[in-house]
């Protein structure tokens, strides 16, 4: 689970700003708060996060991405690292690294991982297990050296691995790929646990609806008929792989590398629907992703993802995250941008309801999601400390805060008509007039 987020000199963030997910004193919904008896701790499972356009949103989310494949993925020899440091401070300021901080529990362990970056080069790395009231440095990577806590310092693999991690590469992402366990918890929390949703991205689940043996397929499918979509089944359908439009260096190339019994999604542009390709004896197999709806005489007419809606094809993206959130002993911790895009206030907040239902002192899945939609804006629906604002002041710089954070927002205030009022900030200041339209002077 994740406790806290922090980000640094990054994008629209010049100063330090938090993100915590650990709860408060808050009692509303304490039934549903995920507890930690070791470090006696409560953990919130969702967190919303509203703000007017440009106030900071998405450039969180585009953080947790950033740092994610670049644990995960990794660098390149001689490559610049995409940083996005504070444009409008001092260039004093955006000469100085970007900064990032994490509070993880893993296996009922809480570990410390944070770093300090620039284009060429990592400033600055540490990781930390947290032991109740102390904690035990694994390493600090400083000044070209590990600092490996006293168990750690014999241990000549990992001494090879930190000599042969280049100056623009964490030493956690190279540590797992020299094959060396004793960091590969963290590393397999950004790869496997924390899954992020673009408003425009295809979420890689999607396959799902195409194995039928897949644990989620049938419940994906009694549900969806429940949603009022219009669709009443997902399916695969196989078509030859010849009649593929992608590129044909794409095609040589699957034909070429693909391996037996591998999977791959394809996400080329000319591509307008849901295709996975897999090698099966030998031969390539392809599937598309399609729907079935019914006629005025009640028989299954198929429709192509293109013909389906926005909001049909939304549900489609959200659905299986939703369903691997809820399911039982889930430790996915999914980070979706603007949650609602395309859907219905009601089905959200109820794909929402159905998600906190299974929330308990006992699970360990998380949720948290970008909105502009005031309507969950909710103390029935989500406690103070689980709503979030951002706001970007006169300089351009964004800035974080809970609502557990405003010493005026009681548990039975209206959060929605004071913060349409501007009174909790996050709202956008628009100076556009009837003149400006008309051009007047």
């Amino acid at each position: 689970m994740l406790l806290r987020f922090s980000i640094e000199n990054w994008m629209s963030f010049q100063s330090k700003a938090t993100f915590s997910l650990i709860s408060t004193r808050e009692r509303q919904h304490g039934e549903r708060i995920p507890k930690v008896s070791k470090y006696n701790i409560g953990i919130l499972p969702i967190a919303a996060v509203y703000g007017g356009n440009a106030s900071g949103k998405t450039n969180l989310f585009k953080a947790l991405d950033f740092v994610k494949k670049l644990v995960v993925t990794g660098t390149q020899l001689h490559t610049s690292m995409s940083v996005e440091p504070f444009k409008l401070g001092s260039k004093h300021q955006h000469d100085q690294p970007s900064r990032f901080e994490f509070e993880l529990l893993i296996d009922e362990n809480i570990y410390a991982f944070n770093f300090s970056i620039i284009r060429n080069r990592i400033v600055e790395e540490k990781l930390v297990k947290v032991l109740g009231s102390s904690e035990k440095i694994l390493y600090h990577r400083e000044n070209g050296e590990p600092n490996f806590d006293d168990s750690l310092k014999k241990d000549k693999p990992l001494e090879f691995a930190f000599k042969g991690t280049r100056d623009n590469q964490l030493f956690l992402t190279n540590s797992v790929s020299q094959k060396i366990e004793n960091f590969k918890p963290i590393y397999d929390w950004f790869n496997d646990t924390l899954e992020l949703i673009a408003p425009d991205s295809r979420f890689e689940a999607f396959e799902h609806f195409l194995n039928e043996d897949h644990h989620l397929y049938a419940k994906m499918n009694r549900l969806i008929p429940l949603l009022d979509t219009g669709i009443v089944h997902l399916r695969g359908e196989e078509i030859p792989f010849e009649n593929l439009p992608i590129p044909k260096v794409l095609e040589t190339k699957l034909k070429e590398e693909l391996a037996e019994g591998v999977t791959v999604r394809l996400t080329a542009p000319s591509i307008n629907e849901r295709v996975i390709v897999t090698r099966k004896n030998g031969e390539l197999i392809s599937k598309k992703l399609v729907t079935d709806h019914l006629n005025a005489d009640g028989i299954k007419i198929k429709f192509e993802m293109r013909q389906e809606s926005d909001g049909s094809k939304r549900v489609i993206d959200l659905l299986p995250a939703f369903l691997e959130m809820s399911a039982l002993n889930s430790k996915k911790v999914y980070v979706i941008d603007e949650v609602d895009r395309s859907l219905h206030t009601l089905l959200i907040r109820r794909l929402l309801e159905a998600y906190l239902s299974t929330c308990s002192a006992e699970s360990r899945s998380q949720l948290l999601f970008t909105t502009h939609n005031v309507l969950m804006m909710d103390q029935d629906f989500l406690r103070r400390d689980e709503m979030w604002i951002t706001e970007r002041d006169s300089k351009g710089a964004s800035s974080l805060l809970s609502f557990s954070e405003y010493k005026d927002v009681r548990n039975d205030k209206d959060l929605k008509k004071s913060y349409l009022q501007g009174r909790l900030g996050g709202i956008p200041h628009i100076l556009l007039n009837d003149s400006s339209l008309q051009g007047k002077e």
